[in-house]
Parts: C-alpha cells; sequence; structure tokens
C-alpha cells in the first residue's frame, strides 16, 4: 500500500467519473500514491463496451507503471506481423522493428485494471453517474448527491457530462466509414492453410469499399473489425449481411458464419474530439472525453491510460493541484495531438490500404514511454 500523500496535513482525494480503461487507470495510478480515490460508473456492474483491442509500448509501460502488464500478457496475443491486403494481394508485412504490441479482447484488459484499482483501494461506485462538475472540484451525480474533491477526473467518454456541464470549447466531426466489431471463435482449423496467427488488414474497393481487420486476441478468441461507409445499407447492417461480407472475403467463411450469429452487433462511426483545453481548475479529461480519435492507429485506448497516469506522475511532481494539470496538459497533449491528427488523416484517406504506413510518425505516440517520459525504439 503506497503512503498517505497528504498536502496541509490533509489527505488528498479524487473523485473519477467513468470505469472505462482511462478513468480505472487514473483511479489506480493516484491511489497507488497515496490518494484517497472514488469513481463512478454510471452502469451496474464495471465492464468493457467493445470486443478487442490494440495496446502498443505506450499502454504496455503504462501496465507495467501500476503492476498489471503481467496478467494483461496472460491470455493475449502478439501476432510475427502486421499483414495488408489490397483485393487479397499482399502489399507489406511490418514488425515494427521490435516495437512490442498486443492484441487482447476488451474484457481481458478490463478485467486486470479493475482488479489493481481495487487493490490499490479505489471505492468503486456503480449505479453512480456524474452529471455535472465545477472546476472548483465539486462534482454531482444523478442521485443529487454532491461530494467535493481536490481533483476531478472526467473520464466519461465521447458524452462527458464532466466535460459538458463545464463548458469545454470542442470541435467534433464524425468520419465517413464506420465499424462493427466482433468476438468470434478463431476457427484456425476450419480456415485451413494460411498464417492465422498474424493481423491481416483486408482491403476491397470493388466493387464496394468493405474492410476486414483480423486480429487474434489470444488461443480461441479472434478480433473482427468490419468496416463499411456508412452510406452503404448492407455493408453497416447489423447483424452483419452474411453474403455481402462473405462474396467479398469468401475464404473468412467460417469466422463470419459465426459473426452473423451475434445479435448484438453494432455499427459505430468514427468520431473524433479536440478540445481547446484538456483542464480547468481542478478538473482534467482523460481519454475519449478529451481526444477521442479515429481507430487507424489504434492508439485510443493507449494515449487515454498513457495521460491517465501521466496525470498521477505529474501530480506527484508538482505541489500545487492547477499548476500541476497545466504542466500535464503542456507535456503530453502534443504527443496525442499529433495521433489524433495522423488518425483522422488515415482514416479519412483510408490511408493503410497501401500497407506500410506505420511510419515513424504514426508510431510517435506507441514509442513514447510515459513511467521515464522517453522515446523508445
Amino acid at each position: 500500500m503506497a503512503n498517505v500523500n497528504k498536502r496541509g496535513g490533509k489527505t488528498l482525494h479524487a473523485e473519477i467519473a467513468g470505469g472505462g480503461f482511462a478513468g480505472l487507470t487514473a483511479a489506480t495510478a493516484l491511489a497507488q500514491r497515496g490518494w484517497s480515490v472514488r469513481l463512478h460508473e454510471k452502469g451496474p456492474e464495471l465492464r468493457a463496451i467493445g470486443a478487442g483491442i490494440y495496446l502498443w509500448h505506450n499502454g504496455l509501460r503504462v501496465l507495467e507503471g501500476i503492476n498489471a502488464l503481467e496478467d494483461v500478457l496472460n491470455g493475449s496475443h502478439t501476432p510475427p506481423t502486421y499483414e495488408t491486403r489490397l483485393h487479397n494481394v499482399t502489399v507489406s508485412r511490418e514488425t515494427f522493428n521490435g516495437l512490442p504490441w498486443r492484441i487482447m479482447t476488451r474484457a481481458h484488459l478490463h478485467k486486470a485494471l479493475e482488479k489493481r484499482a481495487r487493490e490499490a483501494g479505489v471505492d468503486i461506485r456503480t449505479n453512480s453517474e456524474v452529471i455535472w462538475a465545477d472546476p472548483s472540484g465539486k462534482v454531482k451525480l444523478v442521485s443529487g448527491e454532491m461530494f467535493e474533491a481536490d481533483l476531478v477526473v472526467g473520464a466519461d467518454g465521447v458524452g462527458s457530462k464532466v466535460r459538458d456541464s463545464i463548458g469545454f470549447e470542442q470541435d467534433r466531426w464524425i468520419s465517413t466509414d464506420g465499424l462493427i466489431r466482433l468476438l468470434v471463435p478463431r476457427k484456425k482449423k476450419e480456415l485451413g492453410h494460411g498464417e492465422w496467427d498474424n493481423t491481416i488488414d483486408m482491403w476491397n474497393f470493388w466493387p464496394r469499399v468493405l474492410r476486414i481487420l483480423y486480429s487474434p486476441c489470444n488461443e480461441s478468441e479472434l478480433y473482427l473489425g468490419l468496416m463499411a461507409p456508412a452510406n452503404d445499407p448492407d455493408g453497416s447492417r447489423v447483424p452483419i449481411h452474411y453474403d455481402t461480407w462473405v462474396a467479398m472475403f469468401p475464404f473468412l467463411e467460417p469466422v463470419l458464419a459465426e459473426a452473423a450469429k451475434l445479435p448484438s452487433a453494432r455499427y459505430d462511426r468514427y468520431e473524433t474530439t479536440k478540445l481547446n483545453e484538456w483542464s480547468r481548475g481542478k478538473v482534467a479529461l482523460v481519454g475519449d472525453a478529451a481526444h477521442a480519435m479515429c481507430p487507424a492507429l489504434a492508439q485510443g485506448a493507449g494515449c487515454g491510460m498513457v495521460n491517465a497516469f501521466s496525470l498521477a506522475i505529474e501530480l506527484e511532481e508538482v505541489p500545487d493541484i492547477e499548476e500541476a494539470l497545466r504542466s500535464w496538459e503542456k507535456r503530453v497533449r502534443p504527443i496525442t495531438d499529433r495521433c489524433q491528427a495522423i488518425s483522422g488523416d488515415y482514416a479519412a484517406n483510408r490511408s493503410l490500404s497501401k500497407g506500410n504506413q506505420f511510419t515513424a510518425a504514426a508510431l510517435e505516440s506507441a514509442r513514447y514511454d510515459p513511467t521515464r517520459r522517453v522515446y523508445s525504439w
């Protein structure tokens, strides 16, 4: 257990809105540094929304920093290569010069983060939604309860009520394309001969635009990202329109047959949110509340976790909380802004279909080590 963090003889206290990856990371990192932390999750339980997720070196270093890495590595997968196919012909195989990366189910990552938060002493409240916050450090719940804190963290997603109640200025836009994210059995035997342990990014532009990101999470589970333009009624249909997808990707028939059985599939268009500032007074925003981005570089969760972890480090080093929030944003925001811009450009232009697009600039955020504030690889 960390030593109690006191300033002026008082234990510092944080109220955190949102029990996703960024919220749990912030809660754990603060609690491990002696803060009293209460986390509010509006749902009846803590759970991950979605299917699979990629974490790169930056996110893996955060897990190491909060002592959750071993749990996540056990039950996740690093593919031998990231293969890109255009019209079913391989155009690139990327290994990122040994840069660590990992694929897992979102539930697997979320479970490991929740475990560390509880071990650190975080007070987790479910059925508890923060609907209003004030820069002075006050929050209000949907129940009408009011709390005061030395720090408020808005980690409550794209539709953040912490952010919107305070009135942070924002630009927000929605992309042409969207994804259906699914977890299905891997069916390696049924798929037959092939390098089915790879990530395979499959693009077709004729006779229609469809993409499948094939991502093995572990020995038994496969994450499928099915991309289609929003104006394609069959490509964006949920449950998936089996005939549409199998006509373009016939070699994936065994896993697409499993995907077609899933009634709870959801089609989500890519969203980007950019704010003028990430903090005001004693309130800081992390994750999608601050910087929702297109998934082209698979860095949305990683950047959110890095920024949440970095916030705790900054608060440990800078005595004044409001000054710490300003210096935190100045330190980490440029990396996230550049990642968000490249992700948006790649999504708008469908650039990943060309292959070999994980350039040095595209991998900048992935290479960042928030525990040492340096770049690796």
